[in-house]
């Protein structure tokens, strides 16, 4: 599957000279390519507003929650501008970009009211608007090249810190 993604440019090649002593690293890195081959799952899902599941549908914000959730365990918050403000991700300039951080877009005149997940090549996958589905696209396309306005990154020690009230499903959260 990864070699399939590569191909077509939706994440890095494994490259040769990656170190193949475990670390911290190996485990971002195996951690956000589980976390595509999630995303990837759900190209041709509907847009929602409002919606949070691949059987009802999904908004941005919903669609990035749920991946979060099923790949990392991690709960982030509802809306785009909420996760953009999440404590304990962080915040990490475009040039940073590495697949599975959080992007954000000004599509409503209000930073952050778009989000979607960077996949690599300059690419993101994302839920876009009422009558679309769950598609990549490239950031370098002059609308969001345009409209970008930031990014951020989950740190993988500090998943339990990040985590909202409440699971994706929409149920509350054993506390």
């Amino acid at each position: 599957m990864m070699q399939l993604l590569a191909e077509r440019s939706l994440v890095q090649a494994p490259s040769d000279s990656a170190p193949a002593s475990p670390g911290l690293f190996s485990r971002v890195r195996e951690r956000a390519s589980d976390m595509i081959v999630v995303a990837m799952n759900f190209i041709g899902v509907p847009y929602k507003r409002g919606g949070v599941s691949a059987e009802g549908g999904f908004d941005c914000s919903g669609f990035t929650r749920h991946v979060f959730d099923i790949s990392l365990g991690l709960v982030l918050p509802r809306r785009a501008e909420e996760q953009a403000n999440a404590p304990g991700l962080s915040s990490i300039t475009r040039s940073e970009l590495q697949p599975g951080d959080l992007v954000f877009f000004n599509t409503m005149r209000r930073a952050f009211s778009h989000v979607g997940i960077y996949i690599g090549g300059g690419r993101f996958i994302h839920a876009p608007r009422s009558g679309a589905e769950v598609r990549t696209e490239s950031m370098s396309l002059a609308y969001w090249a345009e409209r970008f306005n930031g990014a951020r990154r989950a740190q993988v020690a500090d998943v339990s810190r990040v985590n909202a009230a409440e699971p994706a499903d929409g149920t509350p959260a054993a506390r």
